[in-house]
């Protein structure tokens, strides 16, 4: 039984007439009815008998034409679900992710921009360290991983930055130091701290800062991963920390922390999109990409 055999039966019980149903298909007459005597030897069935007005359905095409109208609708389901993957409005995206403020924006604003245009997209969303997170990117079990840059890579994944962290000096409105116009590495130096565990970005980019100046890097006071936890505790101490202005811009509600205008300790650090550079790269993966690039020039264009 082939397909076309099945189309061509359809047309010709919709016009009742192999001249007209042949005419409209661009068929003779004699092609015509070598089909519908093919499709009628492969189901074994009679499946119209000729009139003087035309042709009737048989009790047998009457069924195979009612199997035929809910065919057509699965073929127009599949074509279009074929056409909305190949436009990257179908598919599954499995993203990693790490802490920052910056890639969560991006991310929250990308996706709902991307969930407007192709709504049938899916995504599972895994929020790691980036050893684990890019080991997984390369073994495909990520089709993209979306962190702070740069990251120590091999030449099988690319790494675009799109957004940026500016990572400054807070502190409680009530530290001695908020009092000053301007602070120096060796006043920071004899302070005490609340920082991010030492084998993070953050902190060995702390840690450069003091070295640049042949001083030893202040040892913490509490050394944790919590933003929020290190957020309260300073705000109730005297203890610094190093961590992105976004925080200071959105502070919860009843904190009074303040940026310390320490200059020589301002970092702007990038954040972007990492990818396997040769491997297959899905359409709605694609797609994503290009609305992350969209939306990271909006975040730029609003700051700006």
């Amino acid at each position: 039984m082939e397909l076309r055999d099945i189309e061509y039966f359809a047309m010709v019980a919709e016009h009742r007439n192999l001249g007209r149903a042949a005419e409209a298909l661009g068929l003779s007459p004699t092609a015509l009815s070598k089909s519908l005597r093919r499709l009628e030897k492969s189901l074994q069935a009679k499946l119209v008998t000729r009139t003087s007005k035309g042709v009737e359905l048989t009790t047998e095409g009457d069924a195979l034409l009612a199997r035929v109208r809910g065919l057509r609708l699965s073929l127009h389901d599949v074509a279009r679900e074929v056409s909305d993957l190949a436009q990257g409005r179908l598919g599954r995206l499995r993203i990693g992710t790490g802490p920052s403020p910056a890639v969560e924006l991006l991310l929250a604003s990308a996706s709902a921009a991307l969930f407007k245009t192709a709504p049938r997209v899916t995504m599972v969303i895994t929020v790691g360290r980036p050893d684990p997170t890019l080991a997984a990117l390369r073994d495909g079990e990520l089709d993209l991983v979306l962190r702070a840059l740069p990251v120590q890579l091999d030449e099988s994944l690319v790494q675009e930055p799109l957004v940026y962290d500016d990572i400054v000096v807070i502190a409680s409105a009530t530290h001695p130091l908020t009092g000053r116009k301007k602070v120096t590495i060796e006043d920071l130096a004899r302070q005490r701290w609340a920082l991010s565990p030492a084998d993070t970005v953050v902190r060995r980019r702390f840690n450069q800062f003091f070295e640049a100046h042949g001083i030893p890097p202040p040892a913490p006071v509490v050394e944790f991963s919590s933003a929020l936890l290190k957020l309260r505790m300073v705000a109730a101490s005297d203890l610094l920390c190093f961590m992105p202005i976004w925080w200071l811009e959105n502070q919860p509600p009843g904190l009074s922390l303040v940026e310390i205008p320490a200059k020589e300790m301002t970092w702007r650090r990038p954040a972007g999109v990492i990818y396997r550079k040769d491997a297959y790269l899905s359409p709605a993966a694609r797609r994503f990409i290009e609305i992350l690039k969209a939306t990271a020039k909006e975040i730029a264009a609003g700051r700006g």
